[in-house]
């Protein structure tokens, strides 16, 4: 039987599950079954985006699995994607959502998020760079990106938008001249990463965390010998004995009963089920407690993308 699985509202009013499946490193060949698979056990909410190239592949799935006489009806699904780098122009930014709509099959996102705050050089390369390797950068405002954005809900391309890998400063800038306003932030976010000021200053101004990587990534490529392991920690390992839970199952629950939402990926079925089923058990007050004071500030996600 399906998992069922709480969720936040939006400040459109958007009922937005607090567990989705992340497709980030979600491998051509592998992200099909995995969608499939996340929507037959209960998964409502498939977070995705233009930079991972696997949106057309996502649409495959949607077409066996979403529509009239299918196992979920449009309405009952929770889509993201985002807008990469590349597409900052405002001229770019309806054709960059029209191309992610077409490969995944969708009349409408639910959600549209701004990936990052920089832009890239305009193109179809998706990380254009000088002959030293470093990034080719264009010089738009993010502002004036989120008002061609905005445009895409006043059409009903989108329901909401929103931003990604944005700090306190920059959210309040782009709200001073927000008409829409931005529903939610995603960002990495877990114990060894709690963002407990930035998760206040969005419930201050009324948006709802998103946390990539909630389980510390750890099947990143470019790996640190010296890295914590976040699912090694003895403190989570205790919590999950006592309770017959995994560990990422006790990091899952620790975020979604502060309402956080949460996006682990993967492309294991046990897992993938695994991570939905963080719905029938509580933490007490000191474990949560507990987890929280084991922020480090430490960021498995160090970004290619900087800017002096």
């Amino acid at each position: 039987m399906p998992a069922t699985c709480d969720f936040v509202t939006l400040h459109t009013g958007q009922k937005m599950p607090l567990v989705g499946l992340g497709t980030w490193k979600s491998d051509r060949g592998q992200v099909k079954e995995a969608v499939k698979h996340a929507l037959s056990v209960g998964y409502r909410h498939i977070d995705c985006a233009a930079a991972y190239s696997n949106e057309a592949e996502i649409g495959e799935a949607f077409q066996e699995c979403v529509g009239a006489n299918k196992i979920i009806k449009r309405e009952d699904l929770f889509v993201t994607s985002k807008l990469w780098n590349t597409k900052h122009h405002p001229e770019d930014v309806e054709p960059a959502l029209r191309k992610t709509l077409g490969d995944m099959k969708l009349d409408y996102l639910d959600l549209y998020l701004m990936h990052w705050p920089h832009a890239f050089e305009r193109g179809d390369n998706l990380f254009p760079k000088n002959p030293d390797n470093t990034m080719r950068y264009d010089y738009i405002d993010y502002k004036d990106t989120w008002k061609a954005m905005e445009k895409l809900v006043e059409k009903g391309l989108v329901k909401a938008i929103g931003l990604s890998n944005f700090n306190s400063r920059q959210i309040d800038d782009v709200l001073s001249v927000a008409t829409v306003k931005p529903a939610v932030l995603q960002v990495e976010c877990h114990p060894y990463l709690a963002q407990n000021e930035l998760i206040a200053h969005c419930q201050k101004r009324g948006l709802v965390v998103t946390a990539y990587s909630p389980l510390g990534s750890p099947d990143r490529m470019w790996k640190h010998p010296d890295e914590p392991v976040l699912l090694e920690e003895p403190g989570i390992k205790k919590i999950a004995e006592k309770y017959s839970k995994s560990p990422a199952q006790i990091i899952l629950r620790w975020q979604v009963q502060r309402k956080v939402v949460v996006i682990p990926k993967s492309v294991t079925p046990a897992r993938i089920q695994q991570n939905l089923q963080v719905f029938d058990f509580s933490l007490t007050e000191e474990e949560m407690s507990h987890i929280g004071r084991l922020n480090k500030n430490w960021r498995y996600i160090v970004p290619m993308i900087t800017v002096n």
